[in-house]
């Protein structure tokens, strides 16, 4: 038997299909009898199957209970299981929390409340892996201390524990001495938002417990806690002073802050801070980014001198991600890209003062450059990007809003033997661009081009023109006033197999690409046979005659589909009944399977959007000489 259990698409039909001209009362004949009892026994050897499996991943499709009950029958040789829980309910508790699982990643968990962490402390007690995302998130739902406290006491085998939950809710007098009945195993706690009292507290408990004498019995915290990722109020000088101490083993550190006000100089991360950062050098993962969620701001207190003092200290990073650093400039970006040499992922967001002089003599260091996202880096130039190219093993380029890169930036990163992720949205370029990339060798399987005004139709002609045409497999049209239902008819003659196409807020995107992309055939397949995701949303041609197109047998794979929800409500939800499993967005959120995991953010759109009038807040705040003085 597989040990994998490969599910089909739940729409497609597996009973063999009549033939015209033959009625249901016709006496079957030998041949076909012989395929019926083929698919009985077909059918009992799949049903005896799912009581061995060891692993059930299914995590495209969001199944109801009566769907996924049957599939989940009582079987001790389960040891993974990972579903999108976007339909599910209390109800299926009981077939989510089954003994003898090691590994858990439930998805979209909004209408299910804590109880499941009740029950998985209580029946999973070998349990490795955990990750729930987006627990009890709807309204009226409960998630209680003592749900948190039931899954510590319980799992007592955890070595990775992520929970993208709003921790406020454990609110409790003992949510600090709780965490001294996690397990000893734990080695990366990663939360979704915690206030930082709470945080503060858990600390403070941690390191009274390592300061007691050996001889009075105290709980043990976080003996093995290498990984701690965490989204708080404000990071400060003291929080980075605290983790410091309380956790001295830590590998990888992820600190991301959305303030809702102007932090002041005590509730603020500092160059004093970043001194305290990594005392017995163990750190190889930073990551310290302001987010620009609800407060257009910056790590203002922040300057060169604290990145060099960082970089002393960090000499051993492999990957630094640094978001929002506003006072900081080439010399500090410098020290870094100097001092880590086995330096692999490098990301700065907002870096206004980043030009190509970090990447000048970077030719000269041993660094071997993997991943690397530049965004809102408006002052890097071709130039700069010319330089990072002799990085031959970068595989994941984000250019995303770097204005001033064009064509010869592009040209430069065209022959990278290993580049397959590039971002180039809102830059410069022209249709060249596509042509450089298009009689390339860089084997590109993500290509996103979101914004990039200057593109016509003729590009999507150079890009196929080239061996790229056999690897891309995901390519983002969104937001090019240009593109039309002409460039999209060129894209479908390509037969390029493409899995996820986004074509968002495009004015001249209409029925006709709908119908050109779902007549499209790759290799003798069914019509629309690749694509797993389609975004339609806010196109300025789709009319209610393209929901037609979305029918059986046509986009047969089509997971994910953006469109746009007024476009006719009726129409709308005739769809969604006829295709269930067919994730619908119609409100103009982006699409796909978002796995809570800190990797995806080398990927994801989601990033801060803003206006150039936000911009130039951002970056052209006004300051004072004594504010400088002060802060440094």
């Amino acid at each position: 038997l597989a040990t994998h259990l490969h599910l089909p698409y739940p729409h497609q039909r597996h009973d063999a299909a009549i033939p015209s001209g033959h009625h249901h009362h016709a006496p079957a004949s030998p041949a076909r009898s012989d395929r019926a009892a083929a698919c009985r026994g077909l059918r009992a050897c799949a049903s005896h199957a799912l009581v061995f499996l060891p692993s059930f991943h299914l995590l495209e499709v969001a199944l109801t209970h009566e769907l996924l009950r049957p599939l989940l029958p009582p079987n001790p040789s389960l040891r993974s299981l990972r579903l999108d829980c976007a339909r599910l309910e209390d109800a299926a508790i009981a077939c989510l929390a089954r003994a003898g699982l090691h590994e858990l990643l439930l998805l979209n968990c909004d209408n299910i409340s804590g109880r499941l962490l009740c029950e998985l402390g209580t029946t999973c007690r070998d349990l490795r892996v955990l990750s729930l995302n987006s627990l009890g998130a709807r309204r009226g739902l409960v998630v209680n201390f003592s749900d948190l406290q039931e899954l510590l006491n319980g799992c007592s085998q955890l070595e990775n524990l992520r929970l993208a939950l709003d921790f406020s809710t454990f609110d409790d007098p003992n949510f600090g001495r709780v965490w001294a009945s996690a397990s000893e195993r734990l080695s990366s706690l990663e939360i979704g938002y915690i206030p930082m009292t709470m945080l503060l507290e858990l600390l403070v408990a941690v390191t009274e417990g390592q300061q007691c004498m050996d001889y009075v019995k105290t709980p043990v915290f976080f003996p093995s806690l290498q990984k701690l990722c965490l989204a708080v109020d404000f990071i400060t000088d003291h929080l980075i002073g605290s983790i410091s101490v309380a956790l001295p083993s830590l590998t990888h550190l992820d600190l991301q802050d959305a303030p809702i006000v102007e932090p002041n100089s005590s509730s603020d991360l500092t160059n004093a801070g970043l001194q305290q950062i990594n005392p017995h050098g163990k750190l190889k993962h930073i990551s310290l980014m302001r987010s620009q969620e609800f407060l257009v701001t910056s790590f203002r207190r922040v300057n060169d001198l604290g990145i060099l003092l960082m970089a002393d200290r960090c000499s051993n990073l492999e990957s630094v991600c640094l978001g929002g650093f506003s006072r900081v400039t080439d010399t500090g970006f410098r020290a870094i890209i100097h001092s880590c040499s086995g330096l692999h992922k490098l990301r700065v967001s907002h870096g206004s003062h980043l030009t190509d002089l970090v990447f000048h003599d970077i030719i000269a260091t041993s660094l071997c450059l993997t991943h690397v996202s530049l965004r809102w880096c408006k002052l890097l130039t071709n130039v700069g990007i010319e330089r990072l190219s002799c990085n031959k093993d970068l595989n994941v380029l984000d250019l995303r809003d770097c204005r001033s890169l064009g064509d010869e930036a592009v040209r430069a990163l065209s022959c990278l033997p290993k580049l397959q992720t590039l971002t180039l949205d809102a830059t410069d370029i022209s249709d060249q661009s596509l042509k450089y990339l298009g009689l390339g060798t860089c084997p590109l399987t993500s290509l996103s081009l979101r914004g990039c005004r200057k593109l016509t139709n003729d590009c999507i002609t150079l890009l196929f023109a080239g061996h790229v045409k056999q690897s891309l497999q995901m390519l983002d049209l969104s937001r090019i006033p240009s593109i039309t239902d002409d460039g999209i008819m060129l894209l479908a003659r390509s037969r390029t197999p493409l899995i996820e196409l986004r074509m968002r807020e495009n004015p001249k995107i209409g029925d006709a690409s709908v119908m050109a992309l779902a007549s499209m055939q790759i290799d003798g397949g069914t019509y629309g046979s690749t694509l797993q995701l389609l975004d339609l949303f806010d196109c300025g041609g789709i009319t209610p005659l393209a929901a037609r197109w979305f029918k059986k047998p046509y986009f047969p794979r089509l997971r994910w589909l953006g469109i746009t929800g007024s476009l006719n409500r009726v129409m709308v939800d005739a769809l969604s009944r006829s295709r269930p499993f067919l994730h619908m967005a119609c409100r103009g959120e982006e699409l796909g399977t978002m796995l809570w995991d800190t990797s995806s953010d080398w990927y994801r759109h989601n990033d801060d959007d803003l206006d150039e009038l936000e911009q130039w807040l951002l970056e052209g705040e006004p300051v004072s000489d004594d504010d400088t003085i002060m802060e440094e």
